[in-house]
């Protein structure tokens, strides 16, 4: 399962570019003992978003799935807002980032990292 982006996922994330901010949609899926790994990444990774503009909007872990398939519930959804697309791939690109990462790869079995574009 696909856990982080690709570096051709995130040059077509830029292609794509409508300009303006971005938010970014997190699905996540811990595997066992992976929310405290992925609480360690959280605060981790509190320096970067602040480092390049971005904040989270929203972190809250998933309950009653009333429309889905089997398997399709989620543990955590997270919504992070970037001021560009591009500030985000300068984030995930970066050494320092890349070095806590793991944290992140350690602690989940699934994910969905999925750029959104408001409808307004």
């Amino acid at each position: 399962m696909a856990i982080n982006p690709t570096g051709a996922e995130l040059k077509q994330l830029l292609v794509d570019d409508p300009g303006g901010p971005v938010v970014m949609l997190n699905l996540l899926r811990f595997n066992e003992g992976g929310q405290v790994k992925y609480g360690e990444y959280s605060r981790s990774v509190l320096p970067f978003l602040e480092r390049y503009g971005a904040e989270v909007v929203y972190f809250g872990t998933g309950s009653t799935a009333l429309v889905a398939e089997s398997g399709q519930d989620w543990d955590a959804v997270i919504l992070v807002r970037y001021p560009s697309r591009e500030a985000f791939t300068r984030m995930v690109s970066d050494p320092e980032y890349q070095a806590i990462t793991h944290l992140r790869s350690e602690s989940l079995t699934e994910a969905v990292l999925q750029a959104t574009i408001p409808l307004h």
